[in-house]
């Protein structure tokens, strides 16, 4: 048995098709997969990482701008695709897969359009509630669809059959228990624990808004709280370190540039705040968290809104949109949120069930159903 994926770009596409195609080796050990993505994207050093074969093709996203850096962007980008054809082409011959996964990026539209175009059976995962040009094209074409939340179908004219399958989620993670969680932090009983990220990159307006959160906080001790400025926020550790901070720790509160051990950190909180990327919202999902979710406007199709609104309109998350964001609003809502234990619980039991915690199983079942 043969399956190729095609994922690429973020880790958001490449850690849930790494995370099942782990699983059909697992289940199957004779397969074969080969992946499919990018030489200068995260796939190109994640999926090597993960003892998969990988092959990779000349593909880029078009800019929306008129200006000529933009517009000669879009003319590589226009060559790239019908390279990337060809390319996939011969990825596809010399590989003869029995089955072709995409699992979003620009990768997936060349490679998926080539193996329906030769006959190869083709299916494909959305993990916003928005889905984006390439899978919106592709759901015509292809087999089946899958998607990480039912507000996707909606946005998809999908020739084939569309099932909702969650999104995977690490398995450790799953397996974290709160209180053990909360003894390896050594957050007493009697005191909540609020969680901050704005991704591995980290997000400045996020972290300018929680600055004077932080630095009340750590003189109040009114809550504990782990933030990570991100990869990208060294000046906000700095900055902490000039009113008090020692190694990034001042009273209950600790900043981090990053968090590395995110099963603890998410599963010992009582509340998470942060972007509304598929994969973390998978995560607070499965694990049943409250949260206040401030999507990013950078994005395509500005799809982590969407992401947002899909647990907003369900009761199982509060949002504040980037440009309504201040500290202030923020404080307002998060101590609000702290002070009605009824109305937490009953978020996070909310989000808990919209979480799918087979999802991996699921997405391999739909893959292995379409092998011939």
């Amino acid at each position: 048995m043969k399956i190729l994926f095609a994922a690429g770009g973020t880790a958001g596409h490449i850690n849930p098709a790494l995370a099942v195609a782990s699983y059909i080796r697992e289940s199957y050990p004779d397969s074969q997969i080969m992946f499919v993505g990018t030489a200068n994207h995260m796939e190109a050093r994640l999926v090597p990482n993960a003892g998969f074969e990988f092959k990779t093709i000349e593909i880029s996203g078009f800019k929306r701008s008129l200006s000529p850096e933009a517009v000669k962007h879009n003319f590589k980008t226009f060559f790239n695709l019908i390279k990337s054809s060809g390319q996939s082409k011969k990825i596809l011959g010399d590989f003869k897969p029995d089955v072709c996964v995409g699992f979003g990026g620009y990768v997936s539209g060349p490679v998926l359009e080539e193996a329906v175009r030769m006959g190869i059976p083709t299916c494909l995962h959305e993990q916003n509630a928005f889905p984006g040009i390439t899978n919106k094209a592709l759901a015509k074409l292809v087999d089946r669809v899958m998607v990480a939340v039912e507000d996707a179908a909606a946005h998809l004219d999908a020739k084939g059959e569309v099932t909702v399958t969650g999104l995977p989620v690490r398995g450790e993670l799953l397996k974290a228990d709160k209180e053990f969680s909360r003894a390896q932090l050594f957050i007493p009983e009697n005191k909540p624990l609020v969680l901050s990220f704005g991704g591995s990159l980290g997000a400045a307006p996020l972290n300018e808004a929680m600055f004077d959160i932080l630095a009340e906080n750590a003189e109040s001790g009114k809550y504990y709280h782990i933030h990570s400025v991100g990869t990208n926020g060294l000046e906000y550790l700095e900055k902490f370190e000039k009113i008090g901070f020692k190694n990034g720790k001042k009273g209950t509160v600790e900043v981090r540039q990053y968090i590395d051990n995110m099963d603890v950190c998410m599963s010992a909180a009582d509340i998470v705040i942060g972007r509304a990327g598929g994969s973390s919202l998978s995560e607070i999902e499965a694990l049943g968290k409250p949260s206040i979710l401030i999507p990013s406007p950078y994005v395509a199709e500005n799809h982590q809104y969407h992401n947002a609104m899909a647990l907003v309109n369900r009761n199982a998350a509060r949002i504040i949109e980037e440009k309504d964001l201040t500290s202030a609003r923020l404080k307002s809502m998060l101590d609000g949120l702290l002070s009605d234990s009824a109305a937490l619980e009953k978020i996070g039991e909310n989000a808990k069930k919209m979480a799918v915690l087979n999802s991996k199983e699921m997405i391999s079942e739909i893959i292995l159903s379409l092998v011939k």
